[in-house]
């Protein structure tokens, strides 16, 4: 079940994506496919074949190379400050030049920051040893080194959702309450001072509480996007309707997707999007659930919670209902860094559940 709701929101994303991207494919490269392709090619492809490494790779090995795989990531993401080797765009340095594509480094933390919390929680065997030796400060003070990190890119966002995917894990570790709600209260401080440290991002706070009105400027998207979405009623204009020569809607085929999407399918489509994503999450907790093992259920709990945070946020962008973050769509937006590790995430997600049926 778990595969076949993935392989729904994969669908999903071509069938969206080739519409979306048709004019602005258009606009760059002189050919409607371009994004497409690069798409399919450079997210797809390789996605599916890491998935299917990430399902054969036997299970003893993942614990034992969680810390290893957690600190190549981290100097990965430091190599994006390296010159000639970082690729800066948009004014965001957050990508390697591979030459013949770049990578996010930040996007493979959200899988192997799981794997190292998870190892390191289920190691502390008893609740009297938790007790004993608190983790609270090291685990705060590690948040802090890779907050630290993620703020010289600049990308906040994507931190926002490794550090909420985070807490999941430490809530479900068993630690004392009051531990969790200390290292909450101390996150909550830290990114209320990236938000005054940064004009741009206050500004989208001020503009999110009502107390800033610019629907030309940093309101701009979440405008468009609240008119696109309202424009498709209960049950959409059609697939395939979305044309952007009549629609100024940003980032169509990134972060913007799912206003395409109500807009072609409406109210209905939307809701369904939604229930799939839902869905998704709990075959999720329900294959923790059956998983006897405490860092594979840990892992599990990570890696669907990233996904499911990650769905709720951007749609909640687009309704308006949190600030713009700028982050993708699961599964559906366009990208190669980001698809690549949602589908290593469902490729460990399957093999994990293939292992507890045993």
């Amino acid at each position: 079940m778990l595969l076949g709701v993935f392989i729904t929101l994969v669908v999903f994303g071509i069938l969206f994506l080739t519409g979306a991207s048709a004019i602005p494919s258009q606009i760059k490269a002189g050919r409607p496919d371009y994004f497409l392709l690069r798409h399919i090619f450079f997210g797809l492809l390789p996605g599916f074949f890491m998935l299917a490494v990430a399902y054969k790779i036997p299970i003893s090995l993942l614990k034992k190379s969680a810390p290893y795989l957690f600190v190549l990531n981290l100097f990965f993401i430091a190599l994006v400050f390296v010159p000639g080797i970082g690729v800066t765009s948009g004014g965001a340095t957050r990508w390697i030049n591979l030459y013949f594509f770049s990578l996010q480094p930040s996007e493979f933390l959200k899988i192997t920051f799981v794997f190292y919390l998870a190892a390191w929680f289920s190691n502390r065997s008893s609740l009297k040893k938790r007790k004993e030796k608190p983790v609270f400060l090291p685990f705060f003070l590690i948040i802090l080194f890779i907050s630290g990190l993620f703020k010289f890119q600049p990308d906040i966002s994507t931190l926002g959702v490794i550090i909420a995917s985070a807490m999941v894990i430490y809530f479900f570790s068993n630690f004392p309450f009051w531990h969790f709600l200390l290292v909450f209260f101390l996150i909550i401080i830290l990114f209320t001072g990236f938000v005054f440290l940064s004009e741009y991002r206050l500004e989208r706070i001020m503009l999110f509480l009502g107390f800033l009105d610019d629907p030309m400027g940093i309101g701009f998207q979440t405008r468009q996007s609240i008119i696109t979405i309202g424009s498709g009623g209960v049950f959409g204009q059609g697939l395939g309707s979305f044309n952007e020569k009549f629609v100024f809607l940003p980032q169509t085929i990134g972060d913007s997707i799912f206003s395409v999407i109500a807009q072609e399918t409406g109210f209905a489509g939307s809701i369904f999007l939604i229930i799939l994503f839902f869905f998704f999450f709990y075959r999720g907790i329900k294959i923790a659930e059956k998983t006897r093992d405490e860092f594979l259920s840990l892992v599990v709990v990570g890696l669907v919670s990233w996904i499911y945070i990650q769905a709720f946020v951007n749609i909640g962008a687009m309704l308006n209902l949190i600030p713009i973050t700028g982050i993708p769509l699961p599964f559906i937006s366009y990208g190669g860094s980001h698809i690549i590790a949602e589908f290593i995430a469902v490729g460990l997600l399957l093999n994990i559940s293939k292992f507890s049926e045993r």
